[in-house]
């Protein structure tokens, strides 16, 4: 190939490949191939060992095995379904290689008659004579079959054989990168280069090798590029100049007062992060994470306050029309009546949100609470200066960045997430932005017990659901699926509806992901006013609603959910004063990870190391909501197994920034792993 030194090589499409169609570039763009360099990350499952020759006298029934032979006759039947058959020989014997679905054409020309011909493949015995059904291998040339050959999980219509032909002339041509670290980032990895790493990388006797050099340095270099490119957007927002909001210290110190609570350690500290980032002259773009209960709201509420002091709107938007509800009221609380505040949701009336959206346009409404719909083009401020958003785990870096760009060069933004995450996940899903953490809980919040119960005890917590409804509690019992399934032996929440309605008639109500939008909120509305006594749900009533008399949660099958999402069910109760009770329900089968995850939950309310935990049970791509929040896919890298290459990571880029050194020298990297489509303008 000309110009070994370029990486656009990598980037090109499928078909500059020799053999490559529409066709076959089609079939593995099913499996997430676009170009030549995601080729490289599609790795072998296992390889088999083809590079041992015997004689057909010698073959083993049932495994793959090569063999050089002789055609000798064609049987080309012509009834239908009837397989072409080639007898071929060699001194010590005769086997014959039986063909489905092969023209004779092709098979004359990969078998001729009387010439020697090596074949590879799973041998099998019939009327007294070995057989190779379809071969995987067939060639004149018999060094291109004696080898070690890797298998690879392919989509249908391509074969083994075309992807190692594929592979092997990528592997042949790779482009001769520039090395783009120092010298002491490579010692760490024996000086292996990115070019040699890939090599290794596809040798079959290293697959499934995570330990080694090239493993390693391939993975550091995935876990980099991610840490570059949040850097180059924390530095561009970071050159924003805004207009700095003026931070009145005296009247945030009588809202302060007035609180029936005392803000936290951690509260207090996140509150100073914000007004200082509020009070720069640069954009703030901060994460406000913090555990269930923790109390980010009333931080966020009083930024929101700092803010419109200083001259400036305020948009906070939250996921469900019930929390922005929520928030609202809270703000009307606690604020002064002067505040001029406003919610619009899906059920304002026309008229109303008309007047609404003129009020807005000319700054006669401070604050809005709303869903995503406050940020509609048709939505206009006169003077935007911060937007909240509530529980915004399923933004990604691209959603993050156009909301930044949206807001104009005087807003900040604050986002907020109830949705506690192992340092590795948060430097690299959040490394774009800055973030504030909220690990401490309010004194006055009561930790909640939980305890376990098999479910044919469930009598036993019917007769405690008695007594707690005789005390005016209520109860939140959680299901994993909406109706009976055949496959799987999950409860249903229709039939556990049925079954404590028939217990306490006209005290149950039902919702799940089918309820629609309005019914949702009316039975969530009345479940806040104390209407009923049981709200029999499916997950939806994870995101952070108050119902400060809900004080017990029974979550059925308790084994089937991860540890990070059965702590924010739980969270869902002991927001009020009382003892609240999380009871955890499951099978006497319980596998040793069900046994562990409920242990860790029943002994610890902390929700970052129980976010540790579930990471190191179940991996980091199940845990709660990283599905959807643009979390990048890595091919490598791990943040359980290579938590030592994430903090090498950060060290590195730690370093960069302050020495201002000049990231133009990581191009190749940014643009090999296709994140440039955020920082297109690198240099």
């Amino acid at each position: 190939m000309n110009n070994k030194s370029n990486y656009k090589y990598l980037l090109t499409d499928l078909t500059s490949l020799k053999g490559v169609g529409i066709k076959t570039a089609n079939l593995l763009k099913k499996k997430n191939i676009y170009n030549i360099f995601d080729l490289l990350w599609k790795l072998p499952k296992f390889y088999t060992d083809r590079s041992v020759s015997s004689q057909i006298k010698d073959l083993r029934i049932g495994d793959n095995q090569t063999v050089t032979v002789v055609p000798l006759k064609y049987s080309f039947p012509r009834v239908k379904n009837l397989p072409n058959k080639v007898l071929c020989s060699d001194n010590s014997g005769k086997i014959d290689c039986i063909f489905f679905n092969s023209y004779e054409g092709y098979i004359k020309k990969i078998l001729p008659l009387n010439k020697e011909i090596t074949i590879s493949g799973k041998v099998s015995y019939f009327n007294n004579k070995y057989q190779i059904t379809n071969p995987k291998y067939i060639s004149e040339n018999s060094s291109l079959i004696k080898q070690k050959h890797n298998t690879y999980s392919l989509t249908e219509g391509i074969s083994e054989r075309l992807y190692n032909k594929i592979i092997n002339q990528v592997i042949k041509n790779l482009p001769l990168l520039d090395e783009w670290h120092t010298k002491s980032i490579i010692d760490k990895f024996e000086n292996i280069s990115w070019n040699k790493a890939i090599i290794e990388l596809h040798k079959p006797e290293n697959t499934g090798n995570h330990k080694k050099n090239f493993y390693k340095r391939l993975a550091f270099d995935e876990i980099f590029s991610t840490f570059l490119v949040n850097s180059e957007i924390r530095s561009k927002i970071k050159k924003i100049k805004k207009k700095n909001k003026v931070i009145n210290e005296k009247k945030q110190s009588e809202i302060i007062k007035k609180l029936n609570f005392f803000l936290t350690n951690d509260q207090i500290n996140t509150l100073d992060e914000i007004n200082k980032d509020l009070n720069s002259s640069t954009k703030m773009f901060r994460l406000l994470q913090g555990d269930v209960g923790s109390g980010k709201t009333i931080i966020a509420l009083l930024a929101a306050f700092n803010t419109i002091n200083s001259g400036f709107q305020v948009a906070f938007m939250a996921p469900t029309e019930i929390l922005a509800k929520q928030h609202f009221l809270l703000f009307k609380n606690i604020f002064s009546k002067e505040i001029s505040s406003e919610l619009i949701t899906g059920k304002s009336k026309y008229s109303d949100k008309k007047i609404i959206l003129n009020k807005l346009a000319s700054n006669k409404i401070d604050i809005i609470f709303g869903t995503h719909a406050i940020f509609q083009k048709k939505v206009d401020f006169k003077n935007l200066g911060l937007i909240i958003i509530d529980e915004q785990h399923k933004f990604g870096v691209n959603q993050r960045k156009k909301l930044s760009d949206k807001g104009g060069n005087n807003c900040d933004i604050l986002l907020m997430t109830a949705t506690p995450i192992p340092r590795t996940l948060t430097m690299t899903i959040y490394g774009d932005m800055d973030l504030s953490i909220i690990r401490e809980k309010p004194k006055s919040r009561k930790p909640i017990k939980t305890y376990s119960k098999l479910e044919n005890k469930i009598d036993e917590v019917i007769k405690f659901i008695k007594n707690e409804i005789h005390l005016n509690n209520q109860i939140f019992w959680v299901c994993p699926l909406i109706e009976e399934s055949k496959k799987l032996d999950h409860s249903s929440a229709v039939k556990k509806f049925e079954y404590l309605n028939n217990l306490f008639p006209n005290q149950v109500k039902l919702l799940h992901g089918k309820t629609d939008t309005e019914e949702k909120d009316l039975i969530l509305k009345k479940f806040l006013n104390n209407e009923f006594k049981i709200l029999v749900s499916t997950t939806v009533i994870e995101v952070g609603i108050d119902f400060p008399n809900a004080n017990v949660i029974i979550i059925e099958n308790a084994n089937k959910f991860g540890l990070s999402q059965l702590h924010q069910l739980r969270g869902r109760v002991g927001r009020g004063n009382k003892d609240s009770s999380c009871i955890l329900m499951f099978k006497s089968n319980l596998s040793e990870n069900a046994k562990k995850r409920i242990n860790i939950l029943k002994e610890s309310n902390d929700g970052f190391y129980i976010s540790e935990e579930d990471m190191k049970i179940r991996g980091f791509g199940d845990i709660l909501g990283f599905k959807q929040s643009g979390l990048k896919n890595f091919k490598l890298a791990d943040p359980i197994h290579d938590k030592d290459l994430f903090l090498l990571a950060e060290k590195e880029m730690s370093r960069i920034e302050k020495s201002n050194e000049d990231i133009g020298k990581f191009k190749p990297l940014i643009k090999l792993y296709d994140r440039a489509d955020i920082i297109n303008d690198i240099a």
